[in-house]
């Protein structure tokens, strides 16, 4: 009992140091996912007023066609990384068969203001991914802290304590049979 008490002390520990490294990893992507967002929503503002400005300005019909799905496909790469045992998700961008410099449409009838917003459009996408992966990695983070939280709280609270308790009942009950055990030598002298 002496050796599981020492045992779940030193990993009571442990997992306190590993919740408090977490919980600062934690807030580091909190603040960075916040500052992502922050621009991503910015672009994202500057594009849908361009886009805005691309409706006023084509006949609907041509910019329902110029909108529908181009000729070039993006692909996608997801691969881990690992932070404090925890693998979260890092998300790449791979482009792949791209025509007529990245836009799915001919420039006759299209506005100059709509190659802005698809131009503003692509270029956010980066960011979005990395707002994505920073987003999904403070989900994964957040979960396996508040795992490691309930452990050390189990430690702390429930092992540590019963355990004590068991080695004091122990110990009184060793004591009291070699107390008696002593009774019976002084008797059995007598």
């Amino acid at each position: 009992m002496k050796r599981k008490l020492e045992a779940a002390r030193k990993g009571h520990d442990l997992l306190k140091d590993r919740r408090d490294e977490m919980m600062r990893r934690f807030l580091e992507l909190i603040r960075e996912s916040r500052r992502i967002r922050r621009r991503v929503e910015e672009e994202l503002s500057l594009a849908g007023k361009e886009f805005a400005r691309a409706a006023a300005s084509m006949s609907e019909p041509a910019l329902r066609t110029a909108l529908l799905p181009g000729v070039g496909e993006l692909r996608f790469s997801l691969e881990g990384k690992n932070i404090m045992g925890v693998e979260t998700p890092v998300f790449s961008r791979e482009k792949a068969g791209e025509k007529t410099g990245g836009y799915s449409y001919g420039f006759a009838f299209t506005s100059w203001r709509l190659d802005g917003a698809v131009r503003r459009m692509e270029q956010v996408l980066p960011e979005l991914l990395m707002l994505a992966q920073t987003e999904k990695s403070c989900q994964m983070l957040a979960a396996e802290l508040e795992r490691t939280r309930r452990r050390v709280n189990a430690l702390e609270h429930i092992v540590i304590p019963e355990t004590r308790q068991a080695i004091r009942v122990i110990r009184m009950k060793l004591e009291e049979n070699e107390r008696s055990a002593l009774v019976r030598l002084g008797r059995a002298k007598q």
